[in-house]
């Protein structure tokens, strides 16, 4: 489907932001299933002459972009917009080796999910995992990843988003361009769930605190009690969260206030946003006008993690890691670091698993044999449906203008034993 048929197709409601095209319920399977786990992800250019075409479909996503224009003038303008940035663009992806990171990254996750979903769960139910990308501006794009789907004998299929906070313009823009090509009659119709969020999963934040280990040492050892840590997500426009009710701003800040407790509240931190396009107003502060502040006022120790990245690319390697520090650095900030992404971060990958089980069940309601995994605990394999979220009061970390939109899900058994974290008072956030 090009993005122009996407466009005329396209029709904004509450299931953008609340993920409901699809099920959210867990899927009952048996023996001798083959279940197709498909990782949505952005994608990126494959070489300097794709930039252009991959900026053009990402302008023309309707669920990213929200230009209030025509059906006709929106094309001519994405067009003229994706050329004239082409070049700058290209000249960033030149300076981290011309094309993008993020499609390797991509498939040597999509492959280790493969393997640990099949040795920890699959073999001895006899369920089949196989893993797909399904990239929404680049490729394999989702009808490529339907055929050879299609082909490999799948029977149900677990729509994985690679956006831990759900959001309309990343996870919510792939679900509806996966639904739009099954009512199209373009790709096949399957029994289909998806994860809606996984934003507090145990192991994800475990897996965040290590990555923020990892880069602390790279600060001289007298540096590293005063470092700042800045968690920066992927911006979007302020009227999500204040018109469209998006539960991105949420889950985001209480990805960190999980973190933070995990970590016992060991550093000063802050939120930030960044990546900012267009002329609206977006979520605030952003990262480049935090780390300027936090230059000012006399701090030189800064470590940004990039919390809603979970794939090195573009905006993790140049944008934070060369572009930022450069900024950093001039503004006085003689000690600057990047986190790493997860990428395959082994307790990354077993969250992955888990989360994308958790929208399985046997027959007869429990979870089939087999998918109890080895050593899983109870609260990976709880499917949505007997889930419950965290308490508005056990959230200490929020933006200024917080509207509790959602509190992200707990990861416990039926029986209600919650991940349990260390915690000790707050020293405070943005």
């Amino acid at each position: 489907m090009t993005p122009r048929e996407f466009l005329r197709r396209y029709r904004y409601d509450g299931r953008l932001v609340t993920g409901g095209y699809f099920p959210a319920g867990p899927l009952t399977v048996s023996r001798g299933d083959r279940v197709g786990v498909v990782l949505l992800y952005p994608g990126g250019p494959s070489g300097r002459d794709d930039v252009a075409p991959y900026l053009n479909r990402l302008f023309m996503d309707p669920a990213l972009v929200d230009l209030r224009l025509g059906k006709v003038l929106r094309p001519m303008l994405c067009r003229m917009a994706a050329a004239a940035l082409s070049k700058s663009v290209g000249k960033e992806y030149e300076a981290i080796g011309g094309r993008s990171i993020i499609n390797r990254f991509a498939n040597e996750q999509a492959r280790v999910l493969e393997t640990v979903l099949n040795r920890r769960f699959g073999a001895d139910g006899g369920i089949e995992f196989r893993t797909y990308l399904a990239a929404r501006y680049g490729r394999p794009s989702s009808e490529e990843t339907a055929r050879r789907m299609e082909a490999e004998g799948i029977t149900h299929v677990v729509l994985l988003p690679l956006y831990p906070q759900y959001s309309k313009s990343s996870s919510g823009s792939s679900l509806v361009y996966w639904w739009t090509l099954g009512q199209a009659g373009e790709i096949p119709s399957w029994p289909t769930t998806y994860v809606f969020e996984y934003a507090a999963h145990p192991k994800y934040i475990q897996a965040l605190s290590e990555r923020i280990d990892e880069a602390l040492q790279r600060f001289p050892r007298g540096v590293r009690a005063r470092v700042h840590l800045v968690f920066s997500a992927h911006g979007t426009p302020l009227r999500e969260l204040t018109e469209r009710h998006d539960p991105y701003c949420c889950l985001i800040h209480s990805t960190v206030d999980r973190v933070m407790k995990y970590r016992q509240n060991d550093h000063p931190f802050h939120v930030a946003f960044q990546s900012r396009l267009g002329l609206a107003e977006w979520l605030t502060p952003g990262t480049s006008e935090k780390v300027q502040e936090l230059a000012q006022a006399g701090h030189d120790a800064v470590l940004v993690v990039p919390i809603t990245f979970v794939l090195d690319c573009l905006e993790t390697t140049y944008k934070l890691d060369v572009k930022l520090r450069e900024e950093a650095e001039h503004a006085g900030i003689r000690h600057y670091e990047v986190a790493s992404a997860l990428n395959c971060h082994p307790l990354f990958v077993e969250a992955l698993a888990e989360v994308a089980v958790s929208q399985l069940v046997g027959k007869d309601g429990e979870t089939p044999a087999g998918l109890g995994g080895d050593g899983v605990p109870p609260y990976a394999l709880c499917p949505l449906s007997e889930r419950e979220a965290f308490a508005v009061t056990d959230r200490e970390v929020r933006c200024e203008q917080c509207p509790a939109l959602i509190e992200a899900q707990k990861w416990a058994s039926a029986a209600g034993t919650a991940h349990s974290v260390r915690v000790r008072p707050s020293r405070g956030s943005d």
